[in-house]
């Protein structure tokens, strides 16, 4: 039996002879269902109409996403670590030769997700590759495909391996997540922050409920973000787009004066 992929968000639920009769991550208000109506493709289907594409952001941290583009458009992120690869985010497209490519950089050991909206077909990728799914329980009901392979932590912190740790900020969803990577750029910190932490086209950052549908983050939510970061150091943010990623320097100084701008915003006079 197939499994079904929602075109708009790129979710994939577990195999069944008919589609499901709606995408309940597409009807949450943080989504959208296809003005046209519910569609649904396969990874088979898939295959035949795009393939994946390799960015090389740095030594060690390469984007991976799907050409054209598919679903949301985000690119997952391979990181390359002694103690085990790790891919933040996913995509929904995997075939043949990205199992290759990623077999020949040493594997996957964990894929760690920031948010419901990249969930896709984390379960293809965990079986291909022998790897976990590490998500946060709090966003638990959002997983439409139950699996062994998803392991849900608790908590605000969750170490993945000496100097991987992920940090449960909110935000965007209550279990949001972002992954901060101690030994990158060159020791001085990196941040993978999918959607938690948007970076803009201005090189700055941002946040918000719902990115399609245009609803604000509330002061308080954003406040509790930047307070979870304070303690950790990173020059470069990489977002979820392949163009979004603030470098070469400067991530901590970008964050706090995007966080100064934003409550400013929502909660100052009419400019």
């Amino acid at each position: 039996m197939p499994a079904f992929i929602c075109t708009t968000c790129g979710t994939q639920y577990p195999p069944s002879e008919a589609p499901p009769p709606g995408c309940p991550i597409c009807q949450d208000e943080r989504q959208y269902v296809n003005p046209l109506g519910q569609s649904w493709t396969t990874l088979e289907r898939l295959r035949l109409t795009h393939k994946n594409a390799w960015l090389r952001y740095q030594p060690d941290l390469f984007g991976v996403g799907s050409v054209p583009s598919f679903g949301i458009g985000q690119r997952a992120l391979l990181l390359r670590s002694p103690a085990g690869n790790v891919l933040w985010d996913c995509i929904t497209l995997l075939d043949d030769a990205t199992i290759e490519i990623v077999r020949a950089m040493g594997g996957i050991a964990t894929i760690a997700i920031s948010h419901p909206h990249y969930y896709s077909s984390m379960v293809e990728w965990a079986r291909a590759f022998g790897a976990k799914v590490l998500l946060h329980e709090a966003d638990r009901e959002h997983v439409m495909r139950p699996d062994t392979t998803v392991e849900f932590w608790a908590g605000e912190q969750r170490a993945i391996s000496p100097g991987l740790t992920l940090l449960r900020l909110g935000g965007h969803f209550a279990g949001g997540t972002v992954l901060h990577w101690a030994q990158g750029a060159g020791g001085k910190g990196v941040l993978l922050s999918g959607d938690i932490v948007q970076v803009g086209p201005d090189r700055m950052v941002s946040f918000m409920r719902s990115y399609p549908n245009l609803i604000p983050l509330d002061a308080a939510s954003v406040q509790h973000i930047a307070e979870m970061l304070e303690p950790f150091d990173f020059d470069l943010i990489y977002g979820a787009w392949w163009d979004r990623s603030y470098g070469p320097a400067g991530g901590k100084d970008v964050l706090a004066r995007s966080v100064r701008r934003y409550l400013g915003a929502i909660s100052g006079p009419p400019r």
